[in-house]
């Protein structure tokens, strides 16, 4: 049977047998002229979108991209590939530039990256007019278009004003993608990059080769190095906390406990900022502490774990930043570790915020809904999923919540207490104090408010400390309890409070698991690791394929991935090639790269196998 040209692209460059999803009727939609908005989670193939039909069109195929690690990245990938591409962006010195424009004039570029900023000027706008004259532009592409969005958490004013494609440039397609975006932000991406009559492609958002967990936190730095120790021990990830302090405190203590553990924040040196990039990016497990300046772009496909120290700002952002495991799709750990302080932390970053009362409304909602998934007892993909209005086919059978089901508690009596609590006190202490007053613990503050003369005063001597925060952290999560920043993070009744105290309405909460104590040897913490990828980290076969992926990787100063995924070494682990033709059958080996590589993988392929026969 006869390949369509994309399929025969597909096979020859990219080294795939079949599209994925929609990637088909978006690659053939704009190969034939059409414009498209696609919104497809990390990890689903959104740069085959645009890269293919660059290739299949007349002329260089323009991408906007906002960030220089994913043009270095993806330019690498390319060139691996065999295919002409190029960006520029203010990485390059003026030779290197001139030399990037003397390749787009000549016609030997199929795509070329380049940063918004770049494609405002004048002169650069002046340059693609004479380009298209000469039908030189096959596409524009618009990565990260939730980025125009002023409600989005990635917003860059600069993106606005490309609409000037769209005027100057009527008859070339245009191609925006984002891997998040609720509906307010996909409406004000049509509206901003006037794609109203685009066609939109909106693939599923889940991600099911993501294990979502979330934790109470108790000790977060001891349950995160549990959580490392037990699943990830020599593992590529990234740990997100709040504040840079935090993101260099955490970091220097990784680094004291054995990991290989880098920070990254905006207010590093940009030097540092760079190394730590390019070490994590080039290298194999390293971890990296960050802040959300890190990972927009990130293009790594072998990061197998993300953990949250910190609360995100919102369901988008916790999704955005948790799908930076697993792009390979293989197994990966979203893993959070939450406690009522971090909902204290982020409503007093929003409400102390300079943005305008409408925005921080938008904000507090996106909050709320993220502690509603924290405190969820349902599986977590189908929590997810609703939130960007897609339906889960059933329980994913893997996440926190599947695996070990949460027992819940009728909580109404203990619920009317605590409220009770918050407003005898005059609704402006925090949770230390209502629960000194529930235990009937006669402390200094007690007595300077005379509390032990309150009718709630050690009434709610049935549950523990421990227990009675867990009811507060609920009812706050669940809208009955708010934090009041001039009370410096007291609690106050709200509305739906009021049924609950008048015995109207029933409380049903999540009974929080005890601390379990880490037990067993290092070989029993590592088995669901090894059993995710099927016992290959012990294999000779798969660390001899690593080593001379890495030795290659080094030769050209690349990241290791851009040789050749986990998930193709995998593959020829499994299928032990012998043959070039049977090598160029794997997903992911392309012809380029067949030519390039083949013989040197096939040998050690064959040196493993005779070892293994003497």
């Amino acid at each position: 049977m006869s390949l369509t040209p994309a399929s025969k692209t597909l096979l020859d460059v990219f080294g795939y047998t079949a599209f994925r999803g929609e990637q088909q009727a978006i690659v053939e939609h704009i190969v034939q002229g059409g414009d498209a908005l696609v919104l497809m989670p990390t990890g689903g193939g959104k740069s085959l979108c645009y890269q293919l039909p660059a290739l299949l069109r007349e002329g260089v195929g323009i991408i906007v991209s906002p960030l220089i690690a994913l043009m270095q990245d993806q330019v690498d990938a390319l060139i691996q590939l065999g295919v002409q591409a190029a960006f520029l962006n203010s990485s390059l010195d003026a030779t290197a530039a001139r030399e990037v424009y003397s390749r787009l004039h000549r016609g030997d570029l199929k795509l070329l990256y380049v940063a918004p900023e770049r494609l405002m000027q004048e002169g650069f706008l002046d340059l693609l007019e004479r380009l298209h004259a000469d039908d030189g532009i096959a596409l524009f592409a618009i990565d990260e278009a939730h980025c125009v969005s002023q409600w989005g958490h990635d917003f860059r004013p600069e993106y606005r004003s490309l609409t000037v494609l769209h005027q100057r440039f009527p008859e070339i397609p245009r191609i925006a993608l984002t891997a998040t975006a609720d509906a307010p932000t996909r409406g004000e991406i049509v509206e901003r990059l006037a794609l109203e009559q685009a066609r939109h492609f909106v693939a599923s958002f889940d991600r099911p080769n993501i294990r979502y967990r979330v934790t109470q936190k108790q000790n977060a730095r001891q349950q995160l190095k549990a959580f490392l120790e037990t699943e990830h021990p020599n593992d590529a990830g990234i740990v997100y906390c709040l504040s840079r302090k935090k993101v260099e405190e955490t970091a220097a203590w990784l680094q004291e406990q054995g990991w290989d553990a880098l920070p990254y924040h905006a207010g590093l040196d940009a030097a540092i900022r760079h190394k730590n990039q390019r070490r994590f990016l080039l290298e194999e497990g390293v971890v990296m502490v960050a802040t959300v300046a890190f990972g927009m772009g990130i293009d790594k496909p072998n990061v197998r774990f993300v953990a949250h120290l910190d609360l995100p700002k919102s369901m988008e952002g916790y999704y955005q930043e948790t799908g930076r495991a697993g792009r390979d799709g293989l197994p990966a750990n979203a893993w959070m570790a939450y406690g009522l302080g971090d909902v204290v932390s982020m409503r007093k970053m929003l409400d102390s915020g300079e943005a305008p009362e409408e925005r921080k409304r938008v904000e507090r909602q996106k909050l709320d809904a993220l502690l509603g998934f924290c405190e969820s007892t349902e599986c977590r993909h189908q929590t997810v999923l609703r939130y960007f209005g897609e339906t889960h086919p059933g329980a994913c059978g893997q996440c926190d919540n599947c695996l070990e089901p949460v027992d819940t508690w009728d909580a109404s009596e203990s619920a009317r207490m605590a409220l009770s609590c918050v407003y005898r006190s005059g609704q402006r202490f925090g949770v230390g104090h209502l629960v000194d007053i529930l235990l009937g613990k006669v402390t200094p503050q007690i007595e300077k408010f005379n509390h032990q003369q309150l009718s709630t005063f050690g009434i709610g001597k049935s549950l523990s400390q421990v227990q009675w925060s867990s009811v507060y952290r609920q009812l706050v999560a669940a809208g009955l309890l708010q934090v009041e920043l001039e009370a410096f993070g007291g609690l106050s009744l709200t509305e739906e409070a009021r049924p609950v105290l008048r015995g109207e309405r029933e409380v049903w909460l999540r009974r929080d698991a005890e601390p379990v104590k880490r037990t067993g040897s290092k070989a029993e913490r590592g088995t669901r690791l090894r059993e995710a990828f099927a016992g290959a980290n012990e294999d000779p076969l798969w660390l001899a394929l690593k080593a001379k992926r890495m030795e290659l990787a080094r030769e050209q100063g690349v990241p290791p991935y851009v040789i050749f995924h986990d998930s193709t070494l995998l593959e020829i682990l499994n299928q032990r090639p012998v043959t070039l033709t049977e090598l160029g059958r794997i997903s992911g080996v392309g012809q380029a790269k067949l030519t390039r590589y083949g013989n040197e993988f096939l040998s050690v392929v064959e040196e493993i196998q005779s070892s293994n026969v003497k």
